[in-house]
């Protein structure tokens, strides 16, 4: 059942409410929510939480946690670790759009009571990861929240490190870079995606990991992402991932949010310009008819995530700049 999970739920077929695989059994939680038990957790295993599917249209990752099924339920790997499994935006992944009324990956925050499939989605969700950490709760939390990035970038593969109190654990960077990860961009406040949810209600060691460009089903180059598969199933076996020198990757820290507060709104730069682009000092970024102009102060600044056609008070772009290698974990 578990090489059809994913194509019958993206179906809307019906399925078994749990099952066993090698090594232990699974159960499903709601639809695209299922989460699997070993018989016997191992001694390093973690209680991970694998979300894929958020924005509707970003493929790869969906096709690399297929993959990463495929071996459980062969046997190849041997699952060691609870997992929760998670295919964020259904009805978005059926229309292939990276959502359908709103950006379900702004909308975890308790308490939040807006109305809508996308809400109710986020509500949902933010449920069952509840649930799983308590279930787990005497082994350390870890969500990795799978994307693609709608444009080119400098660094095609790069984490998002959620703001939150919780400190990130030393082997995540030695993780992350072994898995290919080329760039890290750390977050400078709340943003209430999906990752910082777990990292900041639960602790969690959570990133955001952008795993290239969007595509199609079917048009996705997955060797890339092949030791990022090596990771997701290490973490599945519940054995410590393979590392590598965190200075292999460059970091990045957000100093300045870009926001859409009228319909009168446009980005100065082209619409193609990659991620990670540096504009110099004095560099017109944008012009909105309510916040006015923004321009580049005394230091360059990269771009991240532009995107001038987000909703008025949403984020149309990161600003950041390079900072040093985290020390012991945190950055500097």
């Amino acid at each position: 059942m578990l090489g059809d999970w994913i194509d019958r739920s993206l179906a809307d077929q019906a399925l078994p409410a749990e099952g066993r695989l090698p090594f232990g059994r699974w159960r499903l939680h709601g639809p695209g929510i299922l989460e699997l038990a070993p018989e016997a957790p191992r001694a390093q295993a973690r209680a991970c939480v694998l979300s894929v599917g958020v924005h509707g249209n970003e493929t790869a990752p969906i096709e690399l946690l297929g993959e990463v099924l495929a071996g459980l339920d062969g046997g190849r790997v041997r699952l060691g670790a609870p997992l929760l499994l998670i295919l964020g935006n259904l009805p978005a992944i059926r229309r292939a759009e990276r959502f359908v009324e709103t950006n379900l990956n702004r909308l975890f925050q308790r308490g939040q009571e807006l109305a809508g499939d996308e809400p109710d989605r986020a509500r949902e969700l933010m449920a069952a990861v509840d649930a799983f950490f308590v279930r787990h709760a005497g082994l350390a939390p870890l969500h990795y929240d799978l994307h693609t990035a709608i444009r080119e970038s400098r660094y095609p593969r790069f984490a998002v490190s959620p703001f939150a109190d919780t400190p990130v654990a030393p082997e995540q960077w030695r993780w992350l870079a072994a898995a290919g990860i080329q760039a890290v961009l750390h977050q400078h406040r709340h943003s209430w995606t999906f990752s910082h949810y777990s990292r900041h209600y639960h602790g969690a060691q959570g990133f955001t990991l952008e795993l290239g460009r969007v595509a199609p089903f079917g048009g996705n180059d997955l060797a890339p992402l092949r030791p990022m598969r090596a990771l997701l199933e290490a973490l599945a076996e519940g054995r410590e991932p393979p590392g590598k020198a965190p200075e292999a990757m460059a970091f990045f820290r957000v100093e300045h949010e870009l926001m859409r507060q009228a319909e009168a709104f446009r980005l100065t730069f082209p619409d193609d310009t990659p991620n990670f682009t540096e504009f110099a000092p004095g560099t017109h970024l944008a012009r909105d008819a309510e916040a006015g102009d923004f321009h580049v102060g005394e230091a360059p600044l990269a771009v991240v995530f532009p995107n001038a056609g987000v909703e008025i008070g949403a984020r149309a772009a990161l600003l950041a700049r390079p900072c040093p290698p985290p020390k012991n974990g945190n950055p500097r």
